[in-house]
């Protein structure tokens, strides 16, 4: 199976979830979202080590999505990673210092903009493969949803219904 087809809106939905929709509209985002990696930058060390309701701080949660994104990217260079992945591993930060939360949030940054040129590029793939790379945006997105639910400063704007992704009021993208 090849993915030119599908290369380009793969990259479109994970742009999006990364760095917002453009001015124009989105397809998950509203418009005028500032996305994920922005959003992160806007909390603090202790913000991001606060611990909700019992679970995960959103430390864990950036640590363990930049863990897998990681993965993902060796795996693209060639390795196979998923034999050796401790997952639960992924989840053991939950508090940060200001230098910890810079680094996390860096690396969730450089390693997410890894696979974002990897995904941009047309290749054959097994359809295990490709669907490897499908839910590795699905997975991203449910955890930008979890981490504003934890905090709602992070929130992005309300949907305004003025023009979607596609330029045409009221149309489905």
């Amino acid at each position: 199976m090849n993915t030119t087809d599908i290369a380009a809106p793969l990259a479109t939905l994970l742009s999006e979830l990364l760095d917002g929709p453009p001015s124009t509209g989105g397809y998950m985002l509203n418009r005028g979202d500032r996305g994920m990696v922005r959003s992160l930058d806007s909390l603090t060390a202790s913000e991001a080590s606060v611990i909700v309701n019992g679970g995960a701080s959103i430390a864990a949660h950036v640590d363990h999505v930049a863990y897998g994104i990681s993965l993902m990217n060796r795996w693209m260079a060639g390795e196979n990673p998923w034999k050796e992945a401790d997952w639960k591993a992924s989840w053991q930060r939950t508090t940060v210092t200001d230098e910890q939360w810079r680094r996390l949030r860096t690396s969730f940054a450089d390693e997410s903009r890894r696979w974002l040129a990897a995904i941009r590029e047309p290749r054959e793939s097994a359809e295990a493969d490709l669907t490897g790379m499908i839910s590795s945006i699905v997975h991203l997105a449910y955890h930008l949803g979890a981490i504003r639910q934890m905090d709602r400063s992070l929130r992005g704007p309300s949907a305004s219904n003025d023009v979607d992704a596609l330029g045409a009021p009221g149309s489905p993208p």
